[in-house]
């Protein structure tokens, strides 16, 4: 028999987190699922190296801030899940794992049924916080499929360690790309490949300042937007390295893959033994199919505080602007949580 809930946030990632707090101090009657067999979310998959851009104080959840790293520079990636982890511990939130949700319908009764690989619930209300690192986005290259090389997306690269001597293109002009790109070069022959030229921030802007920045645009009143946008790249240590060593050079992006390697439009071809993707990702919306609320660009049409327009039983949270700004941000999921949770509650 399904499991009855006022409430079903289905994630335990920063955002479900974020929404469970809220829920908590609304007192409402609710369960986390999540897939991992851990806390910590997708954090639990970033690469061995990877480390903030934003101190600890603007990395924060809301009720309890991160605490300050023992050690030097910006949390890492497992200063991020101890956190995560201690979070869910600290609050006693009603998380449940691994629990993976198969499908959503809408039940006879009016509420929602949830179906997972462990059982069932029946729900008035579900808050879908499932993130997007299930879902890897790489682009339709032609040939791709036909490279012989070893093809990897950032959600899977872990470190550099197997891919000593060897020719790598990285390709993807973001933040994961500089990062990665930075850390490969040093061990191998590695080529940043991007599709416009990477535009960085000054080294003395660290994310703490672009989200500022970022939020005074969003209200309307900012007076000094970064130099390239709020996509630029934040000059975190390592690629900082690489640029003081002249290894942070970017080439345009090339237009097919054969066996050995690629090929850009004007001819040059190029060898390569690995290519890593960082190209991104897209909303991990798949349990959501027999609702028949995902649109062609694979969004959920929703209002500002995150309701479903289609399904006003399902609320979304954490994927990116397109949910709420900044919402796939350790900060500025709390913020959307907040609003969302009290729309819910109301």
């Amino acid at each position: 028999m399904a499991i009855e809930k006022d409430i079903v946030v289905i994630g335990g990632g920063q955002a479900g987190l974020a929404a469970g707090w809220y829920l908590l101090r609304a007192a409402q009657d609710f369960v986390i699922l999540d897939d991992g067999h851990g806390p910590g979310g997708a954090w639990r998959h970033g690469w061995d190296s990877l480390r903030l851009f934003s101190p600890a104080g603007y990395s924060s959840l809301p009720g309890w801030q991160m605490p300050q790293p023992d050690h030097a520079g910006f949390p890492t990636r497992d200063d991020v899940i101890a956190y995560l982890t201690a979070y869910e511990a600290r609050y006693a939130l009603p998380v449940e794992r691994p629990v993976t949700v198969r499908t959503i319908s809408r039940a006879e009764d009016g509420r929602l049924h949830v179906e997972s690989d462990r059982g069932s619930w029946l729900a008035g209300t579900v808050i879908a916080a499932t993130g997007t690192w299930r879902n890897p986005f790489i682009p339709a290259i032609p040939g791709r499929e036909s490279f012989g090389g070893v093809q990897l997306h950032s959600a899977h690269y872990v470190s550099a360690d197997t891919l000593a001597g060897k020719n790598v293109l990285v390709v993807g002009g973001g933040n994961s790309g500089a990062q990665i790109h930075a850390e490969v070069s040093l061990v191998a022959n590695s080529t940043w490949v991007t599709q416009t030229p990477p535009a960085f921030l000054p080294d003395d802007v660290d994310g703490r300042v672009l989200f500022e920045r970022a939020t005074a645009h969003h209200r309307g009143n900012a007076t000094d937007v970064p130099a390239g946008g709020f996509g630029s790249i934040v000059m975190v240590p390592p690629v900082r390295d690489a640029r003081d060593r002249g290894a942070l050079a970017s080439v345009p992006m090339f237009e097919r893959m054969t066996l050995e390697g690629v090929i850009w439009p004007d001819g040059r071809r190029a060898s390569v033994d690995a290519i890593i993707w960082c190209t991104g990702f897209r909303a991990a919306l798949d349990c959501l199919d027999g609702l028949q609320v995902v649109g062609i660009d694979g969004k959920v049409a929703v209002d500002a505080r995150g309701m479903a327009l289609a399904e006003p039983r399902l609320w979304l949270l954490g994927y990116g602007d397109w949910t709420g700004f900044a919402s796939a941000t350790l900060i500025g999921c709390g913020r959307m949580a907040r609003e969302t949770v009290r729309a819910i509650a109301a």
